[in-house]
């Protein structure tokens, strides 16, 4: 392979490295401009030079293990808060990038375009749909400390029904004088907000988590 076409196939996997790597730099990720730019370049060497040096039979060892080595990248990207885990869609963006980068090592230019356009479409296009689909069906994990006493117990579930947040997991622990319930719900972005107004409102609700 001529030095030109290998330069100018890490100019390209620069190039789109960039695209990729400024969107998640402009939403603030972890994996940012300059992460995904070099997962991208280095893919698109480890591409080149496993062509180059590979054997006849098996001419894409190297680019075959590239795709392990961005798993173990990906994976330190995911992070689990409470009850949530993030990081899910950075660590895609770096398996895709490292895909991107493998695609123009091979010389799959216009195959490469194409899915350049259709990633950045999923990044920055999709997740109005998505905040919209987040709306209009969110679900909460809510804590919510009472007196073990408190006839509020009875009627708390009849609150989040008449707010028209569904209930689709119950757990009661009682520590001390203290009743803890915890409830997973799913419902409208509006209908949660009404829900918490009315438990902060309540004088017999001593703590509420969510």
């Amino acid at each position: 392979m001529e030095l030109a076409e290998e330069v100018l196939k890490l100019v390209l996997a620069m190039l789109v490295g960039g695209i990729i790597g400024a969107e998640r730099e402009f939403r603030d990720k972890s994996a940012g401009f300059r992460t995904i730019l070099l997962i991208t370049v280095g893919s698109t060497l480890f591409t080149i030079i496993s062509l180059d040096i590979g054997i006849e039979t098996n001419p894409t060892r190297i680019a075959a293990n590239i795709v392990t080595g961005i798993g173990f990248l990906g994976a330190g990207a995911i992070l689990r808060e409470g009850h949530r885990i993030t990081g899910l869609t950075t660590a895609a963006t770096i398996w895709l990038a490292a895909a991107l980068g493998m695609g123009i090592g091979a010389g799959k230019f216009a195959l490469v375009g194409f899915a350049t356009i259709l990633s950045m479409l999923v990044l920055v296009v999709f997740p109005i749909f998505e905040n919209w689909l987040d709306r209009a069906r969110e679900t909460i994990t809510y804590e919510i400390s009472l007196p073990a006493q408190s006839p509020r117990r009875k009627t708390l579930l009849e609150t989040f029904e008449s707010c028209g947040v569904r209930i689709y997991h119950h757990r009661e622990v009682k520590t001390g004088d203290i009743l803890i319930t915890t409830l997973r719900t799913i419902g409208r972005e509006e209908n949660h907000r009404k829900l918490r107004e009315a438990l902060l409102q309540d004088p017999e609700v001593i703590e509420i988590k969510y």
